[in-house]
């Protein structure tokens, strides 16, 4: 859609911008098939306005999934209009500054910001499913075994094919192997919960030390270690150990206080912390080979080096950690 289009359709959904001057500037962000504008309107008001591709059905579900948000108490960014036929929908500006951009701030202040951050992800892994049946909300298909294994075949496909080029020799093995199976069944067949989906640094706003949920159209039922791993083992900040430990502390001892098992909580947390870094280093090599978007490839050193860290901590990972030994530094 054209700048001018794009103007065009704000116009008519608000009519008293009439007269008034409006402003249209890209905003350049993630690796999703949705575009995102400022809308600038006079001196003092903005707005934002996505514009997404009908290829993923997921992304017909923001607006649903962002009124449910709000309706469960989850801080996420307010629906001003939408228009489903040009698929635009037009939203609350809160800003661009988020959890990545204060990665370098003082730790009280991004540790605070941070634990924000997963009291937003706790309210909506306890609240969330209470809530699913009487919403009626239509959601993504929800992590089972068929979707575990979806990731790991991203991983060796993307990453340690397409990216490493590694001798199939020295990896179908493991990717077919009764390891990996045993880790997808055994998450697979524990109770889910509404997770994000993709709970990282990029995708929560900052403002006014309060944390806001973005991109979260991929909500479904799922594991909630799944979104507590994909932040505090994102590959965009690369937390201290400690800090990551101190931090999932922290949401334990909200859990236990809502008297919620906790059995095996931190083991399933290395293995979601598995599965999500073999998700997001199949995703770099997709964006970044497939899709032409190199910038993404300068992540893979860290996530890979994070994905190292979590297997070593497994029961069985040694030809993964010997995989990931044997790996060069940059492609062949």
């Amino acid at each position: 859609m054209s700048p001018q289009s794009l103007l065009d359709a704000t116009r008519v959904r608000f009519p008293e911008l009439e007269g008034k001057s409006v402003e249209l500037h890209p905003i350049e962000k993630g690796g999703s098939d949705r575009w995102f504008y400022r809308l600038k309107v006079g001196e003092l008001r903005t707005l934002i306005v996505m514009h997404y591709s009908p290829e993923r059905a997921e992304n017909r579900l923001y607006v649903p999934v962002a009124r449910f948000l709000k309706l469960i108490g989850v801080r996420v960014p307010r629906v001003l209009a939408e228009d489903a036929f040009e698929r635009l929908i037009w939203l609350e500006d809160l800003g661009d500054r988020d959890l990545w951009m204060h990665r370098n701030d003082p730790w009280p202040e991004l540790g605070a910001s941070y634990v924000e951050a997963l009291r937003q992800a706790f309210l909506l892994h306890t609240r969330g499913h209470r809530e699913l049946e009487e919403a009626e909300l239509k959601l993504n298909a929800p992590f089972d075994e068929a979707l575990y294994l979806w990731e790991q075949h991203y991983f060796f496909e993307h990453c340690i094919d397409g990216y490493f080029r590694a001798a199939p020799s020295d990896w179908e093995d493991l990717r077919d192997g009764v390891w990996l199976r045993a880790i997808r069944e055994r998450l697979a067949s524990l109770p889910r919960v509404l997770v994000h989906r993709d709970f990282q640094s990029q995708n929560l706003i900052v403002r006014d030390e309060k944390v806001y949920l973005i991109d979260f159209q991929g909500m479904r039922l799922g594991l909630p270690q799944y979104d507590l791993a994909s932040l505090l083992y994102d590959p965009y900040v690369g937390l201290e150990p400690e800090r990551r430990d101190w931090l999932l502390l922290n949401y334990l001892e909200w859990w236990r206080a809502e008297g919620l098992p906790d059995d095996g909580f931190e083991e399933v947390f290395r293995l979601c912390a598995l599965q999500r870094l073999m998700q997001a280093l199949g995703a770099y090599g997709f964006l970044g080979l497939a899709k032409g978007r190199v910038q993404f490839l300068r992540h893979i050193p860290r996530a890979r080096a994070l994905l190292r860290e979590v297997a070593g901590r497994i029961d069985g990972s040694e030809r993964l950690c010997e995989l990931l030994d044997k790996l060069p530094e940059e492609p062949m």
